[in-house]
């Protein structure tokens, strides 16, 4: 029994490991990991090599960093490919990025996150980017928020306490009755905004995807730098957003529920 729980507690550690390389943009150093994951460094070291031999993970001698590896994802891939959504929503989003020049995104709501699932880059040099499988917090996404624009208030405020309203940025919700506000005029607009309430400079705008059985399936977003989405412009940037995810929802067979 001791050996089934040394076992069970040496696959948390090592995914718990995957994880936080899978949240580090541009890799990360054992010593940062192990201290994340509260290991000794030398069973990280342990875990990370195992990780590496199976193609789960993969070390770059040169900045002496860690990354996710080759099996980790097209292991995460092969979660988006069961998603009906995924493949449809592709081409809506490279029209939407050619649309509006910023980049377009398709993401879902996850054990109180919103994850990225899909992603077609923007050509500006400065771009919004939340790369796919990147979890965040709800509130501070505009994804997040149009697929809790469907939901009843009760649901809403039970979420946030759940949750919590963890503030990102000076301008990320901070109060319950910010929330309920944010998407009642989510709810007036049909789209919902990321007032740099996730990252400085940066806006998002999304609009839910409606399930065959009239629920959120999803939302689609477009992500770029607040200079270049400016108040003059948002408007006409969540029409298309708002157009991308009614062609997606038709493409579903989906359909907003009866009021």
């Amino acid at each position: 029994m001791a050996e089934a729980r040394d076992g069970v507690q040496s696959v948390v550690r090592a995914l718990s490991l995957l994880r936080l390389i899978g949240q580090a943009d541009g890799g990360t150093r054992l010593s940062n990991l192990a201290r994340a994951a509260g290991l000794p460094v030398s069973t990280a070291h342990r875990l990370l090599t195992t990780l590496e031999q199976q193609g789960f993970a993969q070390f770059e001698p040169a900045g002496a960093v860690w990354h996710i590896g080759r099996e980790a994802f097209s292991a995460g891939m092969a979660y988006g490919r069961k998603l009906s959504f995924v493949a449809p929503a592709l081409p809506l989003l490279r029209r939407l990025r050619d649309l509006t020049r910023e980049t377009a995104n398709l993401g879902i709501l996850d054990d109180d996150h919103l994850i990225t699932l899909s992603q077609v880059e923007s050509r500006e040099i400065r771009r919004a980017l939340s790369p796919p499988g990147r979890r965040v917090p709800v509130f501070s996404s505009a994804m997040g928020k149009a697929i809790l624009s469907t939901w009843r208030d009760d649901d809403i405020l039970a979420l946030a306490d759940r949750a919590g309203l963890p503030p990102l940025t000076s301008k990320s919700l901070r109060t319950p009755q910010a929330v309920l506000d944010d998407i009642a005029l989510t709810r007036r607009r049909g789209w919902a905004l990321d007032d740099e309430e996730f990252g400085i400079g940066l806006r998002c705008l999304a609009a839910v995807v409606w399930s065959p059985q009239g629920e959120a399936a999803c939302a689609i977003s477009i992500s770029g730098a607040a200079v270049r989405l400016t108040d003059d412009r948002l408007d006409a940037m969540g029409a298309r957003v708002g157009q991308a995810a009614a062609e997606l929802t038709a493409l579903l067979g989906g359909a907003a529920p009866a009021d």
